[in-house]
């Protein structure tokens, strides 16, 4: 037995187990022989506790007590002593219940590979799944709010409205027109370089029209605002959270969504359509910039093509889906922006995942939209 820390008695009332000496870190070294030694040997049976010649205790000695005599028999013993400082059973209770809520996690048997893949897939689809209709919940709040707003002119927001406008809007007009304008000649190089074989390089004009009109003009402009815009939205509400200043307006009794949302609602919904008509102008002059240079279509010539070749309707097909590309962008990153948790590390992650989900969201709409088109025949 080791004397200083655990000694068996046998008295006349029974069997006792006698706790004494240091339980504290500073003994960890000859705690731990002490518990090897009685994993290979058992404690006497029925026994009493007796600490009465305990002397300090801290966490690691408690938890080497329970490991020692096990949960229940330290919650009996426990109850039994009335000799312990309450202090001491205090710490001991708390330790024993730490060590029993960890319990079955250490205990838990490490699943397979393919337990472990496919179990990775149940987690992912659990969390889309409940992102999915957390998004869905704020955007019918954003709809409430937007409505209820509409009724009440005192509490439009015109200055916050104009500076969210500039800022998503105004600022993004060189990096749209530039990507746009680059993106159409790059469609008219590859026009021009195909339809050449066929004797048809005056359909590139046709080509450049179609494309940038129906598709590549709202889809690029919704993307740089996905990337752009919902991640400076993300960012700006995640600082507001982690600060506590929309904690603060909630204390204040305003309503955070009519102060922070829907002023960026309805700046991108102003914003949105007009860049992409600037992305559709952009774009056609890319690619008529490639054709007079290189099939001698001046510009006179494939405005006129135009003209004459495409139906107005490509153009409304383009630019009615810029404002529901626009309220998704705007709700997906406010609503990140709200879910951020309180740190820095929560702030770049939420700010990732609300341009992820923006493009994948935007992508996706913009194939059903082009599949519903196609059908009815538009």
């Amino acid at each position: 037995m080791q004397a200083e820390f655990l000694v068996a008695e046998q008295r006349a009332d029974g069997n006792y187990l006698c706790v004494q000496g240091n339980w504290t870190l500073d003994n960890f070294s000859a705690l731990e022989k002490l518990l090897s030694r009685y994993k290979k040997q058992a404690l006497p049976g029925q026994h009493n506790l007796d600490t009465s010649k305990l002397g300090m205790l801290d966490t690691v000695g408690a938890s080497k007590l329970i490991q020692l005599l096990g949960h229940e028999n330290v919650c009996q013993l426990l109850q039994a002593d009335s000799m312990l400082a309450a202090e001491k059973k205090a710490l001991i209770q708390t330790v024993a219940q730490a060590l029993e809520l960890t319990k079955p996690d250490m205990q838990k048997e490490k699943a397979g590979v393919f337990g472990r893949f496919f179990g990775q897939i149940g987690y992912s689809i659990a969390a889309v799944w409940q992102q999915f209709i957390s998004l869905l919940g704020f955007a019918g709040l954003t709809l409430e709010a937007l409505f209820r707003i509409l009724l009440q002119p005192r509490q439009w927001r015109f200055t916050s409205v104009v500076a969210q406008v500039q800022t998503s809007g105004l600022n993004a007009v060189p990096i749209v027109m530039l990507l746009t304008f680059m993106v159409g000649a790059v469609i008219a190089f590859l026009g021009a370089t195909v339809l050449a074989d066929f004797g048809a390089s005056v359909y590139t004009v046709h080509l450049v029209a179609f494309s940038n009109l129906r598709e590549f003009a709202i889809l690029l402009t919704a993307i740089l605002m996905a990337g752009r815009t919902a991640s400076a939205f993300t960012a700006q509400l995640g600082s507001m959270k982690v600060n506590e200043e929309i904690d603060a307006l909630k204390a204040s009794g305003l309503n955070p969504v009519y102060l922070l949302v829907i002023p960026r609602v309805l700046a991108l919904l102003v914003s949105l359509p007009i860049l992409t008509f600037l992305g559709m102008i952009s774009g056609i002059l890319g690619g008529m910039a490639v054709c007079a240079l290189s099939l001698d279509i001046s510009p006179v010539m494939f405005m006129d093509i135009i003209s004459e070749n495409v139906p107005v309707r490509h153009f409304w097909i383009g630019l009615v889906k810029a404002p529901i590309f626009a309220f998704v962008i705007a709700v997906v990153g406010c609503h990140e922006g709200f879910n951020v948790d309180g740190s820095a590390q929560s702030v770049g992650e939420h700010t990732t995942s609300s341009v992820v989900q923006s493009i994948f969201l935007v992508i996706l709409l913009d194939a059903l939209a082009a599949l519903f088109f196609m059908e009815m025949g538009w």
